[in-house]
């Protein structure tokens, strides 16, 4: 987990995906203390302390949206390595799991469960555990990932009131992870996804991406992106999802074995027809998202920390 904002001087948290790399104006939320964007190639992008890390960032305790850019489920490794080969073995076939193949690691994680239809009993897969094997529709996905999202919120603001009616040591922290976790559903409900298709001098690929504004004035910026990798490139765009950012990283997950970068430009894919079919299939499974009033309160916010500072 990395510290993704930062704080501008006006109160206002700011994403790292919208800033360049290198040293800038911004705070740590928690410590206030400055900020360089560290925007490589290798770790994700993220933002490190110019002095000492603070204690929040150091021990890795600000929250994160659970399935969002990691989803191993919490697998340790070993339990994730054989989850991954149950799946080879049997899930994708649609056999059965013996119980002696399964670890306790994974029926604790719930990614396994009894078969209903099955004597002696026996296992198959789960939804949350066809998660981290990339196996799980983009419907179901939302269904096992909405719930968590505002479980993990109701979470965070029982533990700041918590916090502030005993007005506790940590009650600035709680209220920074609030506000921290807040930011990140914001923006992912702020997002629409898109999938593009992109026949170049040189064949076809498709992109998925997010944007917050017009999705025809990101198309007109992968255009000109695309010219100087190809003499020619017309653009389609084959849908669009409001408020659906937070398929984005999990489309790259499940669909990593397609994916075809161009240069430093990472979100391209190349499919065949039959393939293509399947994706949009995928795709437009989805059911368009409604938003609850909670939604509503934080794709609505303001994130200024003079604000509501407490």
């Amino acid at each position: 987990m990395w510290l993704k904002y930062g704080v501008n001087e006006e109160g206002i948290l700011i994403c790292i995906e919208d800033i360049n790399r290198g040293k800038t104006s911004l705070k740590c939320p928690y410590c206030n203390s400055s900020l360089t964007a560290k925007k490589g190639k290798v770790k994700e992008h993220h933002f490190a302390h110019n002095e000492e890390t603070c204690r929040p960032i150091a021990n890795r305790e600000f929250p994160t949206l659970p399935l969002y850019d990691n989803f191993n489920v919490q697998l340790s490794g070993k339990d994730l390595a054989q989850l991954k080969l149950l799946w080879q073995e049997y899930g994708a076939k649609n056999y059965p799991i013996s119980s002696y193949l399964i670890t306790s690691g994974l029926l604790k994680a719930r990614v396994l469960r009894k078969s209903l239809y099955l004597t002696p009993p026996e296992y198959e897969f789960s939804d949350l555990g066809k998660i981290p094997v990339g196996a799980l529709e983009f419907a179901r996905f939302n269904d096992v990932q909405e719930p968590l999202l505002l479980k993990k919120l109701l979470k965070l603001e029982l533990a700041f009131k918590h916090a502030e009616y005993k007005n506790a040591p940590d009650l600035a922290y709680r209220f920074t992870d609030l506000k921290l976790y807040r930011a990140q559903l914001q923006r992912i409900l702020s997002s629409s996804l898109y999938f593009l298709e992109i026949e170049t001098n040189v064949g076809i690929i498709y992109k998925i991406g997010v944007t917050t504004r017009s999705v025809f004035k990101r198309v007109a910026e992968v255009k000109i992106n695309l010219l100087a990798h190809y003499s020619s490139a017309a653009i389609k765009v084959l849908g669009t999802w409001e408020h659906r950012g937070n398929i984005e990283l999990y489309f790259k997950h499940r669909y990593q074995i397609f994916n075809h970068p161009i240069g430093s430009l990472t979100e391209y894919y190349k499919f065949n027809a039959e393939d293509t079919e399947m994706v949009l299939r995928d795709l437009q499974q989805m059911q368009p998202k409604i938003l609850s009033q909670d939604e509503i309160d934080i794709f609505e916010e303001n994130y200024s920390w003079e604000q509501i500072a407490v």
